[in-house]
């Protein structure tokens, strides 16, 4: 579909849906955060379409492909995570204040199920490659070189990841130049955070209560003690 005919790049339309269209637009994508959430971005198309109540090929109709599907809700996702990272930053004065208001947001939105995977992805990367703040710290085991976050896509076409790792950089340096912060806590550990506090579980009283009570648990681990 060329652009000229109301098409993306992506493969995705530009133009205004008929309101069925939309309709089952918005069913498709809320059910992709649902299944995506449980199972994972590996979750079948199938299992998407089954839980928006549509046919597989009208799903295939808006996406084309999973990738595009995938992509779709992983922009959306980093999106509200940079935006509640930013107000994090605007609104609280305090470094920790931020960093933890940041973070308890985040979770309790479950965005931490839907990390975009290029955000999530560590490798050895050059000095060169990201700024100081977006390292993980190196591991004794790997002298020549660091972990760190690595993502797949470069800065054109990485789905606000970039912005992303650069706001919740900040928030980070503030809490480690005010003390505290622990020095060896990188934004990858910050955001594995978020992604390791927002278990699924099948009673959301009880998921509300488990992934408040293990960010409780983090958020100790990510304070600087004194020596």
């Amino acid at each position: 579909m060329s652009a000229a005919s109301g098409g993306r790049p992506d493969g995705t339309r530009t133009t205004p849906l008929r309101v069925d269209a939309q309709r089952n637009l918005e069913h498709v994508l809320r059910a992709a955060r649902e299944v995506f959430g449980e199972l994972g971005y590996g979750a079948p198309m199938e299992d998407v379409a089954r839980r928006a109540r549509v046919g597989v090929g009208t799903v295939y109709r808006r996406f084309p492909s999973k990738d595009v599907l995938v992509r779709r809700i992983a922009e959306e996702e980093t999106s509200r995570l940079t935006e509640q990272a930013r107000a994090a930053l605007g609104q609280e004065d305090e470094p920790w204040s931020a960093l933890s208001r940041f973070l308890r947001t985040s979770v309790a939105s479950g965005a931490g199920r839907l990390l975009p995977p290029q955000v999530l992805r560590v490798g050895v990367a050059e000095e060169r490659e990201l700024p100081e703040h977006a390292r993980l710290p190196q591991q004794r085991t790997q002298p020549a070189g660091e972990l760190r976050l690595v993502p797949e896509q470069r800065a054109e076409d990485d789905g606000g990841a970039a912005e992303l790792l650069d706001v919740v950089g900040q928030l980070v340096e503030r809490a480690r130049a005010a003390g505290e912060l622990r020095a060896d806590v990188s934004v990858s550990d910050v955001l594995l955070v978020i992604a390791t506090a927002a278990p699924s579980l099948p009673d959301a009283a009880q998921q509300a209560a488990a992934s408040a009570r293990l960010l409780d648990i983090l958020l100790e681990g990510l304070r600087s003690r004194p020596s």
